[in-house]
């Protein structure tokens, strides 16, 4: 059994759906050994047309992982000011302290094309996927900051998630997409300042995976759309959420303390359609 996160303590936001990314993120680091804080806000998965997993059931699942450690959990709206910072004090609280920050969380439904957004459709992209992931980050380096660590320690990990907008259009998705771009686009720069202070900053371009919106119950109003995306995928399938994250546990381990402020794509040789 491979333990190369054991003694380390993780949050992972948006990690509520088993379906999802950030389950399937949170599994990958337990099952190498780590404690998890899972972030989850229920309103925002009920909304949507796969709806939400019985949070009681996620929880189950995830501490019967083999050779995991300790598994807790906190709720917020993260589209709220206020609640990065919340969300990254109770992970510290409950997991006593916090070595990897997993920014999974994101922000979809009530898109449009350019003509057609109102402002509250783009600010409601942007409060969730950019305006929470550099907040949250920023909760996550004044903890890091605060806390003493030996020249031998591992090095505090963050992991941001883009959806590759500048690798082609997605048309539909304005606001979604600028708002993502925000995230791909800020890497660089917030790698450079965070590096300072001993902290590791990546961003993971997932791809095509399906968490629910490419199964066939939610694509029945365009059956057209699943031959369409398997098409562009040549390995035949689309992704699965463990695809992404196991590249996101190999960014938050030792193996990966060389790399630092890449905006990295994990997409099968996925083929862009318009």
């Amino acid at each position: 059994m491979n333990q190369k996160l054991l003694g380390r303590r993780a949050l992972v936001t948006g990690a509520s759906r088993r379906q999802g990314i950030g389950f399937a993120t949170a599994r990958r680091l337990l099952s190498e050994g780590a404690s998890v804080c899972i972030h989850h806000y229920r309103p925002y998965d009920d909304d949507q047309p796969w709806g939400g997993d019985d949070l009681a059931v996620v929880l189950a699942e995830l501490r019967a992982v083999p050779g995991g450690g300790e598994v807790v959990e906190v709720a917020g709206d993260l589209g709220l000011a206020e609640t990065p910072e919340h969300v990254v004090r109770s992970a510290v609280e409950q997991l006593g302290g916090l070595d990897i920050l997993v920014c999974n969380q994101a922000g979809g439904g009530a898109d449009g094309r350019l003509l057609s957004l109102s402002p509250a459709q783009i600010d409601g992209h942007f409060f969730v996927n950019t305006r929470a992931t550099l907040l949250l980050t920023q909760a996550f380096a004044w903890h890091c900051v605060d806390v003493e660590r030996g020249d031998g320690d591992p090095q505090p990990r963050v992991v941001w998630l883009t959806s590759g907008q500048q690798l082609g259009p997605m048309p539909g998705e304005v606001a979604y997409v600028t708002s993502k771009a925000a995230i791909a686009g800020a890497t660089a720069t917030v790698a450079d300042e965070l590096i300072e202070n001993g902290i590791g900053l990546n961003t993971v371009n997932p791809g095509p995976v399906n968490t629910g919106y490419l199964n066939p119950e939610t694509t029945d109003k365009d059956p057209g759309i699943l031959p369409k995306v398997l098409a562009a995928c040549p390995t035949g399938r689309f992704g699965e959420p463990d695809d992404p994250a196991r590249l996101i546990s190999w960014l938050v381990s030792e193996d990966a303390r060389w790399v630092i402020g890449q905006v990295i794509s994990t997409e099968g040789g996925f083929r862009r359609f318009n």
